[in-house]
């Protein structure tokens, strides 16, 4: 019964939500800092007062930082080919969800965001970004299709402000978070875990590149044993025909699937210690939970319905289920980390985003949780406090990797 009034609850929200916005006409507003009631005011908040600002700034570009809105506001940009699990509906649809996002960064993270909504982009995008950039001090790409968003946000990181793409990146933070809490409660070793990532585009591409060390730094963070990616075609091997028309997916290829073993989904979980899902929903079944090593870990993150629902994997065996909902236990969603990493990177006027502070935030907050459960391994998502202790931790990360700006 439980089971099924959270399937029914979608239908009273997405109805409630529309008369919110129509109410509301969007979640956001400019709100203006400072007085502007007397001459006097617009004379310091406009001309002539406002000069000496515009000078001081093009003496040195860095006094943006101290004089404007750049060193807390970020540009939330989209193209809308990638929203939710409606696909591509371009960026005047993706309006209500980038605003949100606004919110969220707002109201947890005390960050200004804005929408930057590209509708009809026909080609690479990246220029059209490089010149709002100025403006902010950090770029959040958003809901934009795999594989455009690796190439767009590679494109990106030498404009000299922090761009992430968080369906990638702030989502893989949070896995590895959950996973090694998940650890702490099974008693499994990290470093001996065989995984299964059920989906291959933007989130599955992350979390394989975090969790297997491509890309990122040894010294500071250890890889688990082995990961097979499956994508719409099965399992991702390094003698696929064609694969290289994706080059994600070919590296991918070369570091993963040790073993070589082809076949499908249910094949690559055989023997696998965690099944990640980034996929559909239902496309993990009970038989493959229970082919799968003793007190398996399943996180079906697929949205809103998961790839499989968690009382059907209980039933299979598995030891731990998380998803992506907040009706069950287990809500693993970047909402938890993307808030804290800008944050944290805005408050050092940070260059770009490490990957030392990505994985300063995976364990800020897998450490949050001082006693995690089966039921519990990470913080409520409105919880104000993981933010601070997220940001706490990119802040130092930025300075010791450099990335941090002296002014």
């Amino acid at each position: 019964m439980g089971i099924l009034a959270a399937e029914r609850k979608p239908g009273n929200i997405y109805e409630e939500s529309l008369e919110l916005h129509e109410k509301y006409h969007g979640k956001i507003e400019v709100f203006s800092k400072v007085p502007l009631a007397t001459r006097h005011d617009l004379a310091l908040a406009y001309t002539p007062g406002v000069a000496e600002v515009c000078r001081k700034i093009a003496k040195n570009r860095d006094c943006a930082y101290k004089y404007t809105l750049k060193a807390n506001t970020i540009a939330i940009v989209t193209d809308g080919s990638r929203v939710l699990s409606l696909g591509n509906i371009g960026g005047v649809s993706a309006i209500p969800v980038m605003e949100g996002k606004a919110l969220l960064f707002k109201k947890l993270a005390g960050i200004d965001a804005f929408p930057i909504c590209f509708e009809g982009i026909h080609r690479d995008f990246a220029d059209d970004i490089r010149n709002i950039a100025p403006v902010f001090g950090g770029i959040a790409l958003e809901d934009i299709a795999a594989p455009k968003c690796f190439d767009l946000e590679e494109k990106l990181q030498d404009i000299g402000i922090p761009v992430m793409h968080d369906d990638q990146h702030g989502t893989a933070v949070v896995v590895l978070a959950a996973l090694h809490n998940a650890c702490r409660v099974t008693g499994k070793r990290f470093e001996d875990l065989n995984i299964v990532i059920c989906g291959a585009g933007a989130a599955g591409i992350a979390i394989t590149r975090m969790l297997k060390c491509i890309g990122y730094n040894p010294r500071i963070f250890r890889s688990v044993h082995d990961i097979r990616v499956c994508d719409s075609q099965g399992i991702i091997t390094r003698h696929r025909e064609g694969l290289y028309r994706n080059k994600y997916k070919f590296i991918i290829a070369e570091e993963t699937n040790q073993s070589g073993r082809e076949g499908t989904l249910a094949d690559a979980m055989e023997g696998a210690d965690v099944c990640i899902g980034v996929s559909i929903p239902g496309i993990i079944t009970p038989g493959m939970v229970r082919a799968m090593n003793p007190d398996p870990i399943i996180f079906a993150l697929a949205h809103p319905m998961p790839e499989i629902m968690p009382a059907d994997a209980f039933r299979a065996g598995a030891a731990i289920v998380g998803t992506g909902r907040n009706d069950f236990p287990n809500q693993i969603n970047y909402v938890l980390a993307f808030p804290g990493i800008f944050r944290g990177a805005l408050d050092v006027h940070a260059t770009g985003i490490s990957d030392e502070m990505k994985v300063a935030a995976a364990h800020a907050l897998a450490s949050f949780v001082r006693f995690p459960r089966k039921d519990r391994l990470l913080p409520q998502i409105l919880n104000r406090k993981v933010v601070k202790i997220v940001a706490a931790a990119v802040s130092s990360a930025a300075v010791e990797s450099g990335c941090a700006r002296t002014l």
